[in-house]
C-alpha cells in the first residue's frame, strides 16, 4: 500500500539541539561513553562521558531514540517505542496548532482529515495531504481514509456550489479496470456531468451542443441514445 510519506528528516539539525542538561544524576553508565534512556520517562535520558552521566531533557514535543547517530538523541514520537517509559514533560502549547513545541499534529477541526501542522519549536507551518489520503496522527504520515479511520472528517473544499462531491475510493469499469477520472451524471440536467479526477476532485462539464450525458458509455452523445433525455432539446425556449 502507498503512503504519502512528508520528509521529516527535516528536523534533524532542529532536533539536535532540542535538548537541556537537568543536572547530574546518581546513574551507573553502563559504558563509558554513550547515550541510554530513563527508565520511565520517554523523553528524558542520560548522555555519559567517561563514565559521567548528565540527565537530558528532550525539547518539549520530543523524545530519546538512542538509534540515531547523531549526537543529539532528541526524535519525533511517532518514531520511537517508549514501551513502559510512558511518562513525558507537561505540554508547552503554543498555539491551537501547536499541541506542543514540537511535533506533528491534525488540524484542530476534526472534520478537516487532509491538512495537519508541523511544529518546530513553537512555530507551526500548515501542510497538506496529497489528493485522497487523511493524516494518520499516530505515524506523521498521509495515508488511506480506511486505514486512517476518522470518524468525522468533512472535505468542504471538495464540495461544488450545486453540493456535488466525488464518492471516493476506487471505480472500475466492467472489465474490472481502474477507471482514474470517473464520470457521473448529473442528477437533473442531462446535458451535464461530473468528473472526478484522481477519484476525488470534482469538476462540472457540459457535453457539446445538441448533445447530452450518456451514463452507459460514460461520454456525451446524441438525445436518442439516452433513455430519459430523448426530447431534451425539444422545448429549447422553455428551459
Amino acid at each position: 500500500m502507498w503512503h504519502y510519506l512528508f520528509p521529516l528528516f527535516i528536523f534533524a539539525i532542529s532536533q539536535a539541539v532540542f535538548a537541556s542538561v537537568i543536572n547530574t544524576q546518581k546513574f551507573e553508565c553502563p559504558t563509558g561513553n554513550g547515550s541510554f534512556p530513563h527508565p520511565t520517562q520517554c523523553d528524558k535520558y542520560y548522555d555519559c562521558k567517561e563514565g559521567i552521566a548528565e540527565e537530558v531533557l528532550c525539547s518539549d514535543g520530543l523524545v530519546f531514540n538512542g538509534n540515531l547517530t547523531r549526537p543529539g538523541k532528541c526524535d519525533q514520537i511517532f518514531n520511537v517505542d517508549c514501551g513502559v517509559r510512558t511518562k513525558l514533560q507537561t505540554p508547552s502549547p503554543t498555539s491551537e496548532y501547536c499541541l506542543r513545541r514540537n511535533g506533528v499534529f491534525p488540524h484542530p477541526d476534526d472534520t478537516i482529515c487532509d491538512i495537519f501542522f508541523i511544529c518546530d519549536d513553537g512555530e507551526h507551518s500548515e501542510t497538506k495531504c496529497a489528493n485522497g489520503l487523511h493524516f494518520q496522527a499516530s505515524t506523521g504520515q498521509c495515508t488511506w481514509p480506511n486505514v486512517v479511520n476518522r470518524k468525522n472528517c468533512v472535505d468542504q473544499k471538495r464540495k461544488l456550489v450545486d453540493g456535488f462531491v466525488c464518492p471516493g475510493g476506487p471505480n472500475k469499469d466492467k472489465s474490472g479496470q481502474v477507471i482514474v477520472n470517473p464520470h457521473y451524471p448529473h442528477p437533473t440536467d442531462c446535458e451535464y456531468f461530473y468528473v472526478c479526477v484522481d477519484t476525488v476532485e470534482p469538476r462540472k462539464l457540459r457535453c457539446d451542443d445538441m448533445q447530452v450525458f450518456n451514463e452507459e458509455k460514460k461520454t456525451c452523445d446524441a438525445p436518442a441514445n439516452v433513455p430519459g433525455c430523448e426530447d431534451w432539446f425539444s422545448g429549447d425556449d422553455e428551459k
